[in-house]
């Protein structure tokens, strides 16, 4: 449990920083833009990067005059294929201060960086706050069962590993029970919340509560409130 409270509160602590560093970046080339000056550039080369495996991203190198000066910058955003041809024409915003301080004024370019932070720090934010939320409302409704569900009496029958869920390298345990509607005759398995501990040898009764909703046993909860608790 420790490790999906760090993976949740993690997510969630990534996400929001990278949103944070997405906003600062944007309002950073936004006062750029703003105070910037314009010229027109020639992209005279294209730089090739590669990290590992990865396919290689194309960065165009400008040249463009100012003040009097020629100036020469590597456009820190790359892609492939190369948005951009040798010999091509390009408006530049660079600061009159220091002309080496450029951008290509280009989506890409000028807005690529923000956009890719704040869509990996979206989705690390919503896997954490969904995680949380999916708790969060799971909890409740166990909560309403207790309370207000109708309590039955089921049969043990085997305490199983949940392979459906895994948690560096580990999977949890979860308690499967039986039950035969009087009234339909129907046969319903039942199975327990996740289990970070193998409950077995604790385990000494037959009979485990369950609580559905109403007449409607495919909305229920397995009682194990028998079970000792795991250590923080």
């Amino acid at each position: 449990m420790k490790t999906v409270a760090i993976i949740k509160y993690g997510f969630a602590a990534i996400g929001l920083a990278m949103l944070a560093g997405a906003l600062y970046w944007y309002q950073h080339v936004k006062t750029f833009v703003a105070g910037a000056s314009v010229a027109e550039g020639t992209v005279v080369e294209l730089v090739r990067s590669q990290s590992g495996s990865d396919s290689p991203t194309y960065r165009p190198v400008v040249r463009f005059s100012a003040n009097g000066q020629s100036v020469q910058f590597t456009s820190s955003m790359g892609s492939n294929p190369p948005s951009y041809d040798r010999g091509e024409k390009v408006e530049v915003f660079y600061k009159p201060s220091n002309p080496q301080d450029a951008m290509i004024n280009g989506f890409l370019a000028l807005w690529g960086g923000p956009l890719i932070v704040g869509g990996l720090g979206a989705v690390f934010f919503l896997v954490g706050a969904g995680i949380w939320l999916g708790m969060r409302l799971k909890g409740q409704r166990d909560d309403y069962l207790k309370a207000h569900g109708t309590p039955i009496q089921t049969k043990f029958q085997t305490v199983e590993l949940n392979r459906s869920l895994n948690v560096n390298g580990s999977h949890p345990f979860r308690i499967v029970t039986q039950w035969q509607d009087p009234v339909t005759a129907e046969i319903h398995v039942f199975k327990s919340n996740n289990l970070w501990f193998d409950p077995t040898d604790h385990i000494k009764q037959q009979q485990i509560t369950v609580f559905i909703e109403g007449n409607n046993p495919k909305k229920y909860f397995v009682d194990v409130s028998f079970l000792p608790k795991l250590a923080s």
